[in-house]
């Protein structure tokens, strides 16, 4: 079976953690969450798969290869030009117009059951499904009104008040027979929400939805992307280790993924679900939390208190400091006596020196310096990089 993803993406909203990389290559547990996606794909198989890649493209087919050591077999295509997201499909149709195909965001992080989806659209007239799951808040969704049926009757884009018909949202997940290609413009940017869909209906053509059961995320938002990491640590049902531990009179609550040379001191505690890399230096009297991961070679020093939150590689936090539900990338030092509240995201290569506090929802921009003592209380940017962080 073949499966389409699509990374063209800047992943502005993401910002600063796509400057250098691109969206599906931002670590989860401590892996690009492309990898965890891939693998979830051909574990069900759809092992046929076609990336549509743009920015920063190379990074993503350095991660993945040729997809054999995840059990798929992976065909790369460039988007030269933003085609949107139907239009990106259709560049690559000469891979895919042979029998119907899956459709999914190179963002997306899901567990649900694609195989399931797939069989109920191919017993279906529909010429495209749309999985569909309840959410809470669907403003920033397509929503669907479907009937007992599962064919869908109105589809809206992004409602305001007074629109919101249903709060069945639209995953961005689709399964679709290879006659939609007729229906979209060469060369065009041409959306499947905003221009295939109501074309499809239009025309009298049939649109189904499945009902989506399970975890699923697009990974738009610093707090989308803390709460797929939070979901796939809780896969983790026991303690686990890698190579070498060293530990020192410390105390252990798995499930805890122990890398390579791992060194815990004297008086810390871990309490899992966590990850650790390898080669991760631990001080005296640190305490880690649920939901934390730590990329290799960081180190953490004395005292420190780590909350849900995800560290990098290569990153120091220094003592006696506190970090919850935050994210700090790759080289970042963070000094002593310093509160790193909730829903911060710091760039790469920053430093923090002593005693600094840093408000809650708050963006560091890379390679940002900033002096003892301060607060910061707004995002922090960098002139050598762009400042715009709405968007895709």
């Amino acid at each position: 079976m073949k499966a389409c993803i699509m990374c063209g993406g800047e992943g502005t909203r993401l910002r600063p953690l796509t400057f250098e990389r691109p969206k599906p290559c931002i670590p989860i547990a401590n892996r690009p969450s492309i990898v965890h996606l891939v693998t979830h794909l051909a574990n069900l198989g759809f092992t046929d798969i076609v990336i549509t890649i743009g920015y920063l493209g190379d990074d993503i087919q350095k991660a993945l290869g040729d997809g054999s050591l995840y059990g798929a077999n992976i065909t790369y295509v460039s988007e030269e030009i933003k085609l949107g997201t139907a239009g990106s499909v259709k560049n690559a149709q000469k891979y895919l117009e042979d029998a119907p195909f899956l459709v999914v965001g190179g963002d997306h992080m899901t567990d649900l059951n694609l195989l399931e989806f797939y069989r109920a659209h191919m017993n279906s007239s529909a010429v495209v499904s749309i999985g569909l799951m309840s959410i809470e808040d669907p403003r920033e969704f397509g929503i669907a009104e479907l009937d007992a049926n599962l064919r869908i009757h109105r589809f809206k884009e992004k409602p305001h008040p007074g629109e919101i018909f249903s709060n069945l949202a639209s995953t961005g997940i689709y399964v679709c027979d290879p006659s939609i290609f007729q229906m979209i413009p060469e060369n065009t940017k041409f959306d499947f929400a905003k221009d295939l869909f109501p074309l499809i209906m239009q025309r009298g053509l049939q649109i189904n939805g499945w009902l989506a059961r399970g975890n699923w995320t697009d990974v738009g938002s610093p707090a989308m992307l803390r709460a797929a990491e939070k979901w796939k640590l809780q896969e983790n049902v026991s303690t686990s280790v890698l190579g070498s531990v060293n530990i020192k009179d410390a105390h252990v609550a798995g499930p805890v993924a122990f890398g390579d040379g791992i060194t815990l001191g004297s008086g810390s505690r871990v309490v899992g679900p966590v990850l650790l890399g390898s080669h991760v230096t631990i001080g005296d009297n640190v305490l880690i939390g649920p939901y934390t991961s730590i990329g290799d070679n960081c180190v953490i020093k004395n005292n420190s208190k780590i909350f849900s939150s995800s560290v990098y590689k290569g990153a120091v936090i220094g003592e006696n400091t506190t970090l919850s539900g935050s994210i700090v990338d790759i080289g970042t030092t963070i000094g002593d006596n310093c509160s790193i509240e909730h829903n911060t995201v710091i760039g790469p290569r920053c430093v923090l020196r002593n005693n600094i506090t840093v408000h809650s929802g708050t963006r560091i921009w890379p390679d940002v310096i900033i002096e003892e003592g301060k607060t910061v209380q707004e995002n922090i940017l960098n002139d050598a990089y762009d400042t715009r962080c709405e968007g895709s």
